[in-house]
C-alpha cells in the first residue's frame, strides 16, 4: 500500500484514476481469510459478525436524559474539536475556507437525527476522512458514493466482509495516517520559531495519549489559556520617535531614522492591557521613560511641605515685624522730642526685613535647584489595546495622577470606539483627566503638543476626540 500510494503521488499527472489499493487490499486479503479459513486454522482476529439490517425509528426516550447529559456534554466537545482539527488540516491542504458555525450545526443535526435510529455518536471517522482524501475524494459525490456503500454493507454485503482479518483494517488506517505522523516535522520548526507553541503541541499530544482523548483535550484547553496568559505578561514595550519630515513613528531602539521628540515620550505596548498585565504596564511607563516618577513626586512633596514650612515661618516674622515696627514708631516719637532737647542724638532705625527676605531668597533658591522632569508630555498609544476592564482603568488613572503631579500632561492616542465606551462606563473621565486628552494618532498629539510649547505656529490642526463623544 505504501508503494502504490507513492507511485499514485508521483504519476498523478500521468495516472487517469488513482489505483484503489485500499480497495484491493481489502478484498483479496478477504478472500484470502476466506479460503484458508485463517480464523480456525492460525487462530487470526477476524472482523466476524456484522449485524445487517437498520432499526426501525423510535423516539429517544427522555428518562435518560439527565444521567447521560455530562457524558453527553464531553463527547459534544470532543467530535467537534476533532472535526475542527482534521476540517482545518484538508483546508489548509487543498486551499479552502472553513465554516466552523457550519461544521458545528452539521454535526447537531446528524446527531438529532441519528438519535431516532439509536446511531452511535456521529463525528469524523479520521481512518475513513484519510482514505477517501489519499485516494483523490475531495467533492461531495465522494462523501455521498462512501455514505451508499456503506449503506449497502449495513443492509446486504456486512457478511461479505465477516472474514476480513483486522490486521489489514489496521493496516490501512496506519497507512493512511501518514500526514499525522508527518506532522512530528513540525517540532523541530517549532522549536526554531516558537518555543510557547512547541510546549502546546508537547502536552496537547502527551495529555492525549496519558490520559485519553477528553481529559488530554481538556488539558489541552487549560494549558493553552495559561499559555496565553503568561505571553501577555512579557510584551514588547517600546519609546517610539518620529522618522524626520514624516508622521510615521517606530521604535528607537530599533530604527536609527526614529528620533525622540524633545520633551515627549510616546510609549506603546505590544499587547492588550487587561488586569493581568496592567501593573506591569505602569512599571513600564516610569521605567521606558528613564526617570523615578515615586522619587520626583516625594521630592515634591517634601519641596511644597518646605516652602509652607518657609511661608509660615515667613508669615510669623512679618507679624514680629509689624509689632517692632509699631514699637519704633513709639520710639521715634520719643526721640523727635529729644532732638529737641538734645540735637545730635542718633535717631532710632526703622525695622528690617532681613529674616523675610532671607526667607523668600531660600524658597526661590529650593525651587530653582529641586530636579525637574527632563520631559513636559507623556503619550500612552493605545492602539494595541482591544478592551479595558476596571484594573486597568484605575491603574491608567493612577499613571494619570502619578505625571501630572510632576507636571507632565498625558495624552491616550489610538483608542478604539469600544475602548472609550468602556472608559466612560468605568467613570474614567473627570476634571484633571478630559477628553480633550484623547487623540486619533500620535502626529495629531504631538503637532498639538508643540504648538503649545513652542512659539513657531503648526499647521496641523488638532484632532481631538471631544466633540465626537
Amino acid at each position: 500500500m505504501f508503494t502504490v500510494k507513492f507511485l499514485n503521488e508521483k504519476y498523478n499527472s500521468k495516472i487517469r484514476m488513482p489505483i484503489p489499493i485500499e480497495l484491493i487490499t481489502l478484498i483479496v486479503a478477504t478472500g484470502i481469510s476466506y479460503g484458508v479459513n485463517l480464523k480456525r486454522v492460525y487462530g487470526v482476529d477476524i472482523v466476524g459478525n456484522i449485524p445487517t439490517g437498520l432499526k426501525a425509528p423510535i423516539i429517544p426516550s427522555t428518562d435518560l436524559f439527565a444521567s447521560v447529559v455530562g457524558n453527553a456534554f464531553a463527547i459534544a466537545v470532543v467530535v467537534y474539536a476533532f472535526t475542527i482539527s482534521l476540517v482545518k488540516m484538508f483546508a489548509v491542504k487543498h486551499g479552502y475556507n472553513v465554516d466552523s458555525n457550519q461544521e458545528l450545526i452539521a454535526l447537531g443535526l446528524s446527531n438529532s437525527f441519528g438519535s431516532f435510529f439509536q446511531c452511535f455518536t456521529i463525528g469524523t471517522a479520521m481512518s475513513r476522512s484519510l482514505v477517501q482524501e489519499s485516494t483523490g475524494g475531495n467533492s461531495q459525490v465522494a462523501g455521498a458514493v462512501s455514505s451508499l456503500v456503506i449503506l449497502i454493507i449495513i443492509l446486504k454485503a456486512g457478511e461479505l466482509f465477516e472474514s476480513l482479518p483486522k490486521a489489514i483494517l489496521a493496516s490501512v488506517v496506519v497507512v493512511n495516517l501518514k500526514g499525522i505522523y508527518k506532522q512530528f516535522k513540525d517540532i523541530p520548526a517549532l522549536w526554531r520559531s516558537n518555543k510557547m507553541d512547541l510546549a502546546v503541541w508537547l502536552v496537547t499530544f502527551l495529555a492525549t495519549i496519558l490520559l485519553n482523548l477528553d481529559l488530554g483535550l481538556a488539558v489541552s484547553v487549560a494549558f493553552s489559556l495559561v499559555a496565553v496568559i503568561f505571553r501577555t505578561q512579557w510584551p514588547r514595550y517600546s519609546i517610539l520617535g518620529q522618522v524626520s519630515g514624516t508622521d510615521i513613528y517606530r521604535d528607537v531602539t530599533q530604527y536609527q531614522q526614529a528620533l525622540e521628540i524633545p520633551g515627549v515620550k510616546i510609549f506603546r505596548s505590544s499587547c492588550t492591557l487587561y488586569f493581568a498585565n496592567a501593573e506591569l504596564y505602569a512599571n513600564a511607563v516610569k521605567k521606558q521613560c528613564g526617570i523615578d516618577v515615586d522619587k520626583l513626586i516625594e521630592m515634591k512633596k517634601k519641596e511644597a511641605k518646605k516652602k509652607k514650612q518657609l511661608q509660615e515661618k515667613a508669615e510669623r516674622e512679618a507679624k514680629k515685624g509689624l509689632k517692632e515696627q509699631k514699637n519704633a514708631e513709639d520710639a521715634n516719637e520719643k526721640a523727635h522730642e529729644l532732638e529737641y532737647i538734645y540735637p545730635h542724638s542718633p535717631g532710632v532705625r526703622e525695622p528690617e526685613q532681613a529674616v523675610i527676605n532671607e526667607v523668600v531668597e531660600e524658597t526661590a533658591f529650593n525651587a530653582a535647584g529641586s530636579d525637574q522632569c527632563p520631559f513636559h508630555s507623556l503619550i500612552l498609544d493605545l492602539s494595541t489595546v482591544s478592551f479595558v476592564d476596571t484594573v486597568s482603568i484605575k491603574i491608567l488613572k493612577n499613571i494619570f495622577r502619578d505625571f501630572q503631579e510632576i507636571d507632565v500632561a498625558v495624552y491616550l492616542v489610538g483608542c478604539h470606539e469600544n475602548v472609550l465606551e468602556q472608559l466612560e462606563r468605568g467613570n474614567f473621565f473627570s476634571k484633571t483627566i478630559t477628553k480633550h486628552q484623547l487623540y486619533s494618532s500620535l502626529h495629531d498629539a504631538v503637532a498639538y503638543i508643540s504648538r503649545i510649547h513652542s512659539k513657531k505656529p503648526v499647521t496641523e490642526e488638532r484632532h481631538s476626540w471631544a466633540t465626537k463623544l
